[in-house]
């Protein structure tokens, strides 16, 4: 990523990697030639791989630094989240102010040689650390274990599980005893032993593709598991995608005038979402947590249920407030024959804020979600499908926007969103169309994926300490360990 930042700084920096400047005129600008087009694009290649690695890496090792075995380690895991995701906006908000100003009125290279400085500091102090990180070590490719647990279920989808032996070989010292789930009981038939010659003289598998161990099919199961929220977030981050989009132009139509000689810009408009995240996230870890926890109340955090559901609402208040609050905007503008609304751009201020809450609250407990119910190994494919549900939700808010032109520019109709005028639109029927989409995500969510997400403490704290007699024997007796595990239980996901 450090290599694609400062390509693109060198493209600034360098007369030679950029056209000439167009010298007041735009209308007789050079194009840029060959060269510098493909190093511009190898940047940007090099930037769009190295944010690719990064940004679920980076969810992943942050989460292995905790113990979770402790009420210490669980208290400051599940503060990570909140942590992580504050900093990423703060940084989007510099990023978006004041390195945006002086790349447009100072200088792009300077700009450009900024974001690539902090970079380059980020990775000194990221490598000044390497010798305290805890550090996973690699396991494979769990998509090849995957592909072979689909195969040997496939292969053996006749066979009758029932009183079958399952192959679960003894885990290293690392690992703990894998625990079956009844979830998806149709792959358990990857790990049955139909015939022993599946063994070799060691009691290992001798074909990956016909016999899996039950570890290869409870990761799969995790992972499929995982679908009925990811499918949630997916349509929750799809009213996110509208305020970038939607919401800007309805800035751009807006009175955007503070005093006599500024103008709001409409791209700070998406600040107003960023900070409304920010300030939550804060006073929810500085102010919210120390007072319940001074106050004694069991549960301080609320529920990861909970959480989400309270994000689905802010969305679809989101979209309600932002269609009322559109039709008085455009009712103004053609009661006063005006392309710019007279109406104040703080009138939109409020759907910004829900948006941001949107995020703080369903976003978090999503990302929260995927890293703790995978098992360590797969930590990195849980950041990886966050990410991917966010590119999912824009390209699902752009079908949204294809399928709605469609069907009401039909018989000659106008389109509620097709025209650059929105004034002559009806955004307002389709924020309401997203309201509805919301509500129905609401519905599937509280009864049907909630359930996913509803993992039950005392579950988690008896699989512990079946792992645990597992490994010690039921008849030792236990130690200080054991006992703190009594009381407080543990939060290690089903795997």
């Amino acid at each position: 990523m450090y290599k694609g930042i400062l390509t693109i700084t060198l493209t600034a920096g360098i007369r030679q990697l950029r056209p000439h400047p167009c010298d007041g005129n735009r209308h007789h600008c050079q194009s840029p030639d060959a060269l510098q087009l493909a190093v511009l694009f190898f940047g940007l290649a090099l930037l769009s791989i190295g944010a690719g690695g990064i940004r679920p890496c980076n969810i992943a090792f942050g989460a292995d630094q905790f113990d979770s075995k402790t009420e210490k380690g669980r208290a400051q895991l599940e503060s990570f989240f909140n942590w992580w995701y504050f900093s990423f906006t703060i940084a989007l908000v510099i990023a978006l102010t004041a390195v945006v100003y002086i790349q447009t009125n100072v200088s792009w290279t300077l700009g450009f040689a900024i974001p690539t400085c902090c970079l380059a500091l980020s990775i000194a102090i990221f490598l000044l650390g390497r010798h305290t990180y805890i550090c996973q070590k690699p396991q494979g490719s769990i998509f090849s274990d995957m592909a072979r647990v689909i195969s040997a279920a496939f292969r053996k989808r006749n066979v009758q599980a029932s009183g079958r032996t399952v192959y679960n070989p003894a885990p290293t010292s690392e690992e703990a005893k894998t625990v079956q789930t009844d979830r998806f009981k149709f792959l358990d038939k990857a790990a049955i032993i139909v015939d022993p010659s599946e063994l070799n003289d060691q009691g290992m598998a001798r074909n990956a593709w016909r016999l899996c161990s039950l570890q290869q099919v409870e990761h799969l199961k995790c992972l499929l598991g995982v679908l009925p929220v990811w499918v949630t977030g997916i349509c929750g981050f799809i009213v996110m995608d509208q305020q970038n989009t939607f919401g800007v132009l309805q800035a751009v139509q807006s009175n955007r005038s503070i005093g006599p000689h500024f103008k709001v810009p409409p791209g700070w408009m998406n600040l107003t979402s960023m900070i409304a995240l920010s300030f939550w996230i804060f006073i929810y870890e500085c102010v919210y947590i120390p007072l319940a926890r001074k106050l004694s109340i069991k549960a301080p955090r609320l529920a990861m249920k909970k959480r989400i559901s309270i994000g689905i609402l802010l969305s679809i208040l989101c979209m309600l407030i932002a269609a009322i609050v559109e039709k008085k905007r455009r009712d103004s503008a053609l009661k006063h024959g005006l392309f710019v609304s007279p109406l104040s751009f703080a009138w939109l201020l409020p759907q910004f804020a829900l948006s941001g809450l949107n995020e703080a609250f369903a976003a978090v407990s999503i990302m929260e979600y995927f890293t703790l119910e995978m098992p360590e190994s797969m930590r990195t494919v849980a950041g990886a499908i966050f990410f991917l549900s966010l590119s999912i939700a824009n390209y699902m808010g752009s079908l949204i926007v294809n399928i709605v032109h469609k069907i009401t520019s039909s018989n000659g109709k106008t389109s509620w969103i097709g025209g650059n005028d929105l004034n002559h639109n009806r955004l307002d029927c389709y924020y309401f169309v997203i309201a509805a989409l919301g509500a129905l995500n609401f519905i599937y969510f509280i009864f049907f994926a909630c359930r996913y997400c509803d993992k039950d403490k005392d579950n988690l704290k008896t699989e512990a300490q079946q792992e645990h007699s597992n490994v010690v024997g039921e008849s030792s007796e236990p130690n200080d360990e054991e006992k703190a595990l009594d009381i407080t239980g543990t939060e290690k996901r089903e795997t």
